[in-house]
């Protein structure tokens, strides 16, 4: 398969799209948790319990009224997938980790541009996931509310008038709503101000995890900022803080790339140029140093410092140059050594068509 075709199979619309505030966030996404009444929570639920969820949303889904969302939308049951194809829907953030690696009676609705992403069988029974391009945290959860409720009205949930919408973990009770912006920072990374961001940024509850989620690594100069509490709140509150930080930090990374340029500008194109020399050269790299180089080159697009390179080249390529998906790109399976290789290719050969 051509690397173009490959492209525009592998890639979902949030890689390509190009949102607001673009230039620092690079996704928006909202998540509901909702469990059905009357059944087990899934960690506690039978085979049979758990292929019951699965056949009666499924049900749900084969309606003719189906939401405008969920049209063309497709069921895929984790049973019927290889190890490489559920480890391309966790490096697409498509599905989690944890229903790759442990939900046996697992599947996820997928839509058919992939923004929006239903698991089935996870922690909770339903996690509704809407993913969007840019800072678009309102039009995510507006998505994700229109689903939530086109659910709710066909099937029976888990509520409790005092605790609100009941969930497998505590953290997730109330509103079972999980938002999140996915950020890059390099120019804050650069003047060495994330260690004093980071810690205000948890005292107004929110969290900042890696590229995956909890428990992940910051790869890229990537993080994620989202919410920690879900009870007590409205999830119009919820989104309105979520938002009010994150414009705060756009602003700070801003002025550090604004400051970087004022007194370092010199220093600033000369490690722009120096990764994208090694991105466009290397025969062997590792992801993290690809990750590096990655967020140095798309520094440089966003200030201008590089020209001619579409700044969803990082977007792609920090999916595509994951283990799963060189791996689905090969056609084989590959050690560490040879995705390193393979890695590389890649890298140059998709700059190299940016250059073409």
């Amino acid at each position: 398969m051509s690397l173009s075709r490959f492209i525009q199979r592998a890639l979902s619309e949030w890689m390509r799209g190009k949102g607001p505030q673009s230039e620092i966030v690079i996704s928006s996404r909202v998540r509901i948790a909702r469990n059905l009444a009357g059944m087990p929570f899934p960690m506690l639920a039978t085979s049979s319990q758990s292929a019951d969820v699965v056949r009666r949303v499924e049900e749900v889904l084969r309606q003719g009224d189906v939401h405008p969302a969920l049209k063309g939308a497709e069921m895929i049951r984790m049973d019927d997938l290889s190890e490489l194809e559920k480890r391309v829907l966790v490096e697409k953030h498509l599905i989690s980790p944890q229903l790759a690696e442990e939900s046996r009676y697992g599947a996820v609705v997928l839509s058919e541009n992939e923004a929006v992403s239903i698991m089935i069988n996870e922690e909770d029974h339903l996690r509704i996931q809407c993913l969007f391009p840019g800072f678009q945290p309102q039009e995510a959860w507006k998505l994700a509310d229109e689903l939530d409720d086109w659910f709710e009205n066909r099937l029976s949930y888990a509520f409790n008038e005092k605790k609100g919408y009941l969930t497998s973990c505590p953290t997730n009770v109330g509103t079972g709503i999980r938002a999140s912006v996915m950020v890059h920072l390099p120019a804050l990374a650069m003047i060495q101000q994330l260690n004093r961001l980071f810690p205000a940024i948890t005292q107004v509850g929110l969290a900042v995890r890696g590229i995956y989620g909890e428990g992940s690594e910051a790869l890229g100069n990537l993080y994620q900022v989202s919410n920690q509490v879900t009870l007590g709140q409205r999830e119009e509150e919820i989104i309105d803080k979520l938002q009010g930080v994150v414009r705060q930090m756009i602003q700070h990374e801003q002025n550090a790339r604004t400051r970087l340029k004022e007194t370092s500008l010199t220093q600033l194109e000369d490690r722009v140029h120096r990764s994208f020399g090694i991105l466009s050269t290397a025969r062997v790299i590792s992801s993290k140093e690809a990750m590096e180089r990655l967020s140095d080159l798309r520094l440089g697009i966003d200030m201008g410092l590089l020209t001619g390179i579409s700044a969803n080249v990082m977007n792609e390529l920090m999916v595509m140059t994951q283990p799963g998906f060189l791996q689905q790109y090969a056609h084989m399976r590959l050690d560490a050594d040879e995705r390193d290789i393979r890695r590389a290719v890649l890298i140059r050969e998709r700059l190299s068509a940016e250059e073409g």
